[in-house]
């Protein structure tokens, strides 16, 4: 009767640090990933991965 959707998201790294956490994030329609930074004080941020070209990180998981 209802067909289960995926999540658009898939969280392929996470870790924690005394901090906070840092999450990697990817787009599973367009590859591209993602950095998520928590830190216990409040705060947070989300920012496209780079790779050592300062190119985005573009590759679909499987």
């Amino acid at each position: 009767m209802f067909k289960k959707r995926e999540t658009r998201f898939v969280e392929i790294l996470k870790e924690s640090y005394s901090s906070g956490l840092l999450s990697i994030l990817v787009d599973r329609e367009t590859g591209v990933h993602y950095v998520h930074t928590w830190a216990s004080t409040g705060g947070s941020g989300l920012t496209p991965l780079l790779d050592e070209n300062g190119k985005v990180v573009v590759k679909k998981p499987e």
